[in-house]
C-alpha cells in the first residue's frame, strides 16, 4: 500500500475500472491493527477515499461494504446505502449510523431501545428524531450513560424537563447542555428551587465518600476526571452543572447574575460569554481579576459603550486586541488602540458595515495602523480601494493587495513601489492575472508564501506551478494543480514526499492511458 494507490483513490478521473482494481485491492487488505502503523493509516485512507467517491455504482458499494462494518458505515454516511440495503440484525452498527443520519427506520430504533447492550443504547440515544416511545424508554434507562447521552440530545422539552430532575447528577449535568430545557428548569438547576437533590454522583457511585480525586491518580483503569469530588452533595458534578447552564443561552439571566462574584473562574469566565446580562453584571466582570475573563467579556456583542472603554484600557495585550475587534466599538476608541496593540491581518468587525462617509474618515487618517484596519476590508467603494492601493506605507498595500477589482498596473505597481513586503499578498489576489503569477513566481530571491499562494491560485498556468515545486510545502499544492503539465505530474508519482505523490496522483491530469 502507498500514497499514490491513496490518491487516485481520490482522482474524480479514474476510469471504472481502475476503480474496481482498487476496491478489489481494499477488500483483500486486512484492516486497521495498530493506529500508529503508517500501513495501516494507508490502508485506512484509501478505504475512505473510495467510500467517498460520488460515482460509485451499486456493485462496487457492495463489493466495498463487504470488506467489513466499518466500511459500510462509511458507505452508509455518505449516501452509498440505505435502510433498505440494511439488515439491522446483521449490520446494528450501519443501522445506527443511517439513524444518526436521519436515514434509518423506526422500528429499528424500537429494535435498539431494547437491546440488552448498554453500548448500543448509548449510541441510539446520540440519534436524532426517535420516536416518543423510544426517547420515554431511554430517558427511564437503568444505565446513567444512555439517559445521560439522551439528555445532551433530545429536542423533545417534556423529555429534558424530566431529564432536569433526574435522580442522578451526571444526567443533570447533561441536560444542563441543551437548549431544548425550559427555562424554568435550568433555572432550578442552578438554584435548586423546586427540584429534589441528585441522589448520587459518578464519583460516589463508585467511591467511598467524601472523595476527591487525586490529578495525578497512579490508578490506569480510574476512569474519574481530575479534580472530581463528593462529600455527598456531589460538588464536582453540580459545578459542572452550573458551568453548562451558564454556558446554555436558554436559562433566564436573573438566575446566573449573581455568578459574577463566584470565587469560581470557570463560572465567571462562562458568564462572560452571555450576552443578555445587565449592564452592573458586565461592570463587575470588567475588573476581575482572571484575564481570561475580561478577555472574553472584551468579545461579548453584549456590552455597551462604557465597559468597551474600561477594556480599551487594560493592561493586557490580548484584551484590548479583543476589544479592536468588537462590533461596536467606537471609531475614537479604535483609533486609540491602533497606536497600542497590534491588530493582525484580518477585516475588523467594525469596519464591516460602516457608512461609507466613515470608511473614507478612516480612509484618510494621518495614522497608518488605522489605514490599514480599513484595507483589510476587501469589498471597499473602488475609490478608497485605488486611494490605499497607492498608500505610501507597505502596511496598508499589503492590507489592500488581495482586494478583487485591483488591475494588473495597480498589482505591477505595488510590486515595484513595496518589492518583497507585498509579493505574497498580490499573489494572493483573486485577480492577478497568468502573467502577473509568472512574473511573482520567477522573482529572485525566491518568496515562499508567494509560491505557496501561487500554487493554489486558478489563474496560474504551468510557466507559474513549476518555479512553485521548489518550495517544499506549495509543492503539495502545485502538484494537484490541474493546470500542471502531464508529464510533471507523472514524474511527482515518483516523488520522496508521500503528500506530494497523493497530490499528484489526485490531479485530474493523472489519468489512465
Amino acid at each position: 500500500m502507498n500514497s499514490l494507490l491513496c490518491g487516485l483513490a481520490a482522482n474524480p478521473a479514474l476510469p471504472p475500472e481502475l476503480v474496481d482494481r482498487l476496491i478489489a485491492l481494499a477488500v483483500a487488505t486486512p484492516g486497521p491493527t495498530d493506529f500508529f502503523d503508517p500501513s495501516d493509516h494507508l490502508v485506512s485512507t484509501l478505504v475512505r477515499n473510495l467510500a467517498e467517491r460520488a460515482d460509485l455504482g451499486p456493485a462496487q458499494v457492495a463489493a466495498l461494504a463487504a470488506r467489513d462494518e466499518d466500511t459500510a458505515v462509511q458507505l452508509a454516511r455518505h449516501g452509498h446505502l440505505t435502510a433498505a440495503d440494511v439488515d439491522p440484525a446483521v449490520w446494528p452498527v450501519v443501522a445506527l449510523a443511517l439513524l444518526d443520519e436521519g436515514r434509518g427506520l423506526p422500528e429499528w430504533a424500537r429494535r435498539f431501545a431494547a437491546d440488552a447492550d448498554p453500548c448500543v443504547r448509548l449510541r441510539l440515544a446520540s440519534c436524532p428524531g426517535l420516536p416518543p416511545e423510544v426517547e420515554a424508554s431511554l430517558a427511564a434507562d437503568p444505565d446513567v450513560g444512555v439517559a445521560a447521552e439522551l439528555a445532551l440530545g433530545t429536542t423533545s422539552a417534556p423529555v429534558a424537563a424530566r431529564l432536569a430532575r433526574h435522580q442522578h447528577a451526571e444526567v443533570r449535568r447533561a441536560v444542563a447542555y441543551n437548549e431544548a430545557v425550559p427555562p424554568a428548569a435550568l433555572a432550578a438547576l442552578i438554584t435548586g428551587h423546586g427540584v429534589p437533590p441528585a441522589r448520587s454522583c459518578l464519583v460516589c457511585d463508585s467511591r467511598e465518600i467524601p472523595f476527591t480525586h487525586d490529578p495525578y491518580c497512579p490508578d490506569a483503569d480510574c476512569d474519574l476526571p481530575s479534580g472530581a469530588e463528593c462529600d455527598g452533595t456531589h460538588g464536582s458534578t453540580v459545578h459542572a452543572t452550573w458551568q453548562r447552564a451558564l454556558e446554555n443561552p436558554v436559562t433566564p439571566p436573573e438566575a446566573v447574575v449573581a455568578f459574577a462574584d463566584h470565587p469560581s473562574m470557570l463560572l465567571r469566565w462562562a458568564l462572560a460569554e452571555r450576552t443578555d446580562l445587565p449592564p452592573h453584571a458586565y461592570a463587575r466582570l470588567a475588573e476581575d481579576p482572571s484575564p481570561g475573563v475580561r478577555s472574553t467579556l472584551a468579545r461579548n456583542p453584549g456590552i455597551g459603550p462604557e465597559v468597551i472603554r474600561v477594556l480599551a484600557a487594560d493592561s493586557e495585550h490580548g484584551i484590548r486586541r479583543a476589544v479592536a475587534h468588537h462590533p461596536h466599538v467606537t471609531l475614537d476608541v479604535l483609533t486609540q488602540l491602533t497606536a497600542t496593540t497590534r491588530l493582525g491581518a484580518e477585516a475588523l468587525p467594525r469596519f464591516a458595515s460602516a457608512p461609507p462617509a466613515e470608511l473614507a474618515e478612516a480612509a484618510g487618517s494621518a495614522h497608518a495602523p488605522l489605514r490599514m484596519v480599513v484595507a483589510h476590508r476587501h469589498d471597499l467603494p473602488p475609490e478608497l480601494r485605488d486611494a490605499l492601493a497607492a498608500d505610501p506605507d507597505a502596511s496598508v498595500v499589503k492590507a489592500v493587495a488581495p482586494h478583487p477589482g485591483l488591475t494588473q498596473q495597480q498589482l505591477r505597481a505595488m510590486v515595484t513601489r513595496h518589492g518583497v513586503q507585498v509579493l505574497a499578498r498580490v499573489a494572493a489576489n483573486p485577480d492577478a492575472s497568468a502573467g502577473l503569477l509568472a512574473e511573482l513566481a520567477r522573482h529572485d530571491p525566491p518568496v515562499r508564501r508567494a509560491l505557496r499562494e501561487i500554487a493554489t491560485h486558478p489563474n496560474a498556468t504551468a510557466e507559474a506551478l513549476l518555479p512553485c515545486l521548489a518550495d517544499k510545502r506549495a509543492r503539495i499544492h502545485a502538484a494537484a494543480h490541474p493546470a500542471l503539465p502531464a508529464a510533471v505530474v507523472v514524474e511527482l508519482l515518483t516523488d520522496d514526499d508521500p503528500q506530494v505523490v497523493e497530490a499528484a496522483a489526485g490531479n485530474p491530469r493523472c489519468r489512465a492511458p
